[in-house]
């Protein structure tokens, strides 16, 4: 489960910063907003399937209430999921 976590989280984060560093800039300078539309939704289904198993992990890792806070809440802000992943799931 922890495995399919990451990969979720990896993937949602590139889909946000993808989303908000190229989908947005193309539809307010190109008037293009083609790419918000396919970018947001496969944004969209990534952030519900991260939110999801980072409470279905909860338990698994023992994280408190505030601790699945802090891992709910990086997914907004770009590069929050790289974050959550370096400093809970990597080994030294």
């Amino acid at each position: 489960m922890i495995k399919s976590f990451r990969s979720i989280s990896l993937l949602e984060g590139i889909s946000t910063l993808a989303l908000y560093f190229f989908a947005m800039p193309m539809k307010y300078i190109a008037n293009d907003p083609i790419y918000v539309k396919n970018i947001g939704m496969a944004h969209g289904i990534l952030f519900m399937l991260y939110i999801a198993f980072a409470f279905m992990i909860k338990s698994e890792q023992k994280w408190n209430t505030k601790t699945l806070a802090i891992v709910c809440l990086a997914s907004i802000f770009p590069f929050g999921t790289f974050y959550i992943d370096k400093k809970y799931f990597q080994t030294a």
